[in-house]
């Protein structure tokens, strides 16, 4: 029996309203573009989870109170034997200098438009943002 993860995306807007997302190196999701995010630990709250990631990924500072949760997929990746149910958080609201901090699991992160998205979205993101394109626009 395989064990289902939870996993946190952290979608983050900019003052032009574009997507941070970067071009994943890892073996889960090999060659395709991400928000920020990451596993939940034990016991680490979602907002803690993607505060964490953020930093620990891009260099980018969050707070709590400006995290929402937008939503929830529930991801099956059959190639890889994985399944993850993905908290998606939102935030306008972020400080620091992006930088690539983690060059072993992501080859760079770039600033892109909702109607500008590459093809080759990570799975949890490709679903989320299909599904709730709208609501994203909505919060531009």
């Amino acid at each position: 029996m395989t064990n289902i993860g939870v996993g946190i995306g952290v979608y983050l807007l900019n003052e032009k309203n574009e997507l941070l997302i970067g071009l994943r190196k890892s073996k889960h999701g090999n060659g395709t573009w991400s928000p920020p995010g990451g596993k939940l630990e034990f016991s680490e709250s979602f907002e803690a989870c993607g505060i964490r990631e953020a930093k620990e990924e891009c260099n980018l500072d969050l707070k709590e109170k400006d995290l929402k949760i937008l939503g929830v997929t529930s991801d099956v990746h059959e190639n890889e034997g994985k399944h993850f149910v993905t908290i998606h958080l939102f935030s306008r609201k972020f400080s620091g200098e992006l930088n690539l901090n983690e060059p072993d699991k992501f080859e760079q992160w770039k600033w892109t438009s909702l109607d500008d998205l590459p093809e080759n979205l990570f799975l949890p993101a490709l679903k989320f943002i299909k599904e709730n394109k709208q609501l994203l626009k909505e919060k531009l």
